[in-house]
Parts: C-alpha cells; sequence; structure tokens
C-alpha cells in the first residue's frame, strides 16, 4: 500500500474551534481525516450527524492550568501518591496552611 501526502487549508477560526475537541478525544487532525475518510471508503456515505451535543470545554485559565500541569508531569517535577497515601497526602495539604 502506497501513501500520499494530503494538504488542506482551514479558516483559523474554524481550526481554532476543532482542534480542542479533537485533543479531548485524543485525535490528531490527521488521524481525524484519516477516520473520516476511511469510514467514507468502508460504507459509501459521508459519515455526517447534524445532532448536537454540547462538550464541556474549559475556559482559558483552566486549560493554561491543565498544559502547565502536563508539562510538570513531563518534566517529572509532579510527586505521585499511591492510594494508601492519597489521604495523608490531601491532610497534609490541608494542614499546609
Amino acid at each position: 500500500m502506497g501513501y500520499s501526502n494530503f494538504n488542506m487549508r482551514l479558516d483559523d477560526d474554524l481550526r481554532a474551534d476543532v482542534y480542542p475537541i479533537l485533543e479531548q478525544y485524543g485525535l490528531t487532525p490527521s488521524q481525524a481525516v484519516r477516520m473520516f475518510f476511511n469510514q467514507i471508503a468502508r460504507t459509501g456515505k459521508i459519515p455526517l450527524s447534524f445532532d448536537w451535543a454540547e462538550i464541556p470545554m474549559p475556559n482559558n485559565e483552566t486549560a493554561q492550568a491543565i498544559r502547565a500541569g502536563r508539562a510538570d508531569y513531563q518534566a517529572g517535577r509532579l510527586t505521585g501518591y499511591s492510594a494508601d497515601t492519597a489521604a495523608q497526602a490531601l491532610a497534609d495539604m490541608a494542614n499546609h496552611d
């Protein structure tokens, strides 16, 4: 099976709307397009649903905190707790004042 490149242009606003949704599903844009094309090839139909289910999206402050937390985790700056020590860790945080 050979492969070919596929480039497409997106409106900046559409890209900004779509990328966070794909990220919530753990998909890259390439994976999403590949899934879309595979479904068309398998069914011979365009797989579109016009039902709208609102997906809760974090606000900017929360999204920044999530990104910072991921970066800290990837850099090894976070302390991990087992289930056995989680209660003690929470108690330690509560008594930190």
